[in-house]
């Protein structure tokens, strides 16, 4: 169950809990990122799955998760005899950080919404009675 918003504002956290906050991203996945902003060019599946010690599969499931929050971006590379592999690279921190934003700002709308509805629901001189029949 996650922790309410209290508990959350009295914890340490460490600019890489965002990772898991906005995104729901796990352990495995952080570690991912980080051996991809490491590298010093985009990696296969393959070496990323060996820097974190883990199968293959394991690896690239992690991998789509960091594809699909935009952490990462995917590129084809391809063989001069036919075929391809993919190779990860990070995402550029300031696009992560400007979506990380807009999330946030669209989470802060909707919950100034909530309370103001929360505010006019039990609020007694704001709340609608409803009519006796």
């Amino acid at each position: 169950m996650p922790d309410s918003m209290s508990e959350q504002l009295q914890r340490d956290m460490e600019c890489e809990g965002l990772l898991e906050c906005f995104h729901g991203l796990k352990q495995l996945d952080k570690e991912c990122f980080q051996v991809l902003v490491r590298a010093e060019e985009p990696l296969t599946v393959d070496e990323i799955a060996e820097f974190v010690d883990r199968e293959r599969s394991t690896a690239y499931r992690s991998i789509q998760r960091l594809l699909q929050s935009g952490f990462i971006q995917k590129e084809q590379v391809n063989y001069e005899q036919g075929g391809y592999y993919h190779v990860y690279s990070p995402t550029n921190p300031e696009q992560i950080s400007d979506e990380m934003q807009r999330m946030l700002n669209d989470w802060y709308a909707k919950m100034g919404q909530l309370i103001q509805e929360f505010e006019e629901k039990y609020d007694p001189q704001k709340a609608e009675i409803p009519a006796k029949s």
